[in-house]
């Protein structure tokens, strides 16, 4: 259970940021989508790759030195 409980708690922490910026700056939220949707499907799936690899990279530092 320890493994599906920390992707578990990885999946409500999303939520719980995610959340907070729809409360906190709705325009904001709205903006970025906006620019979203303006950028090439190319750019967005660049970004998309290097947020996932960075997001790997630092549940890899943290369960090494943590």
């Amino acid at each position: 259970m320890g493994f599906l409980l920390y992707i578990i708690t990885a999946f409500a922490l999303v939520f719980v940021i995610e959340g907070l910026f729809y409360a906190l700056f709705p325009n904001g939220v709205r903006k970025m989508m906006e620019a979203a949707l303006s950028l090439p499907e190319k750019q967005l799936r660049i970004f998309g790759v290097v947020m996932a690899v960075t997001g790997f990279c630092l549940v890899l530092l943290l369960q090494k030195f943590v």
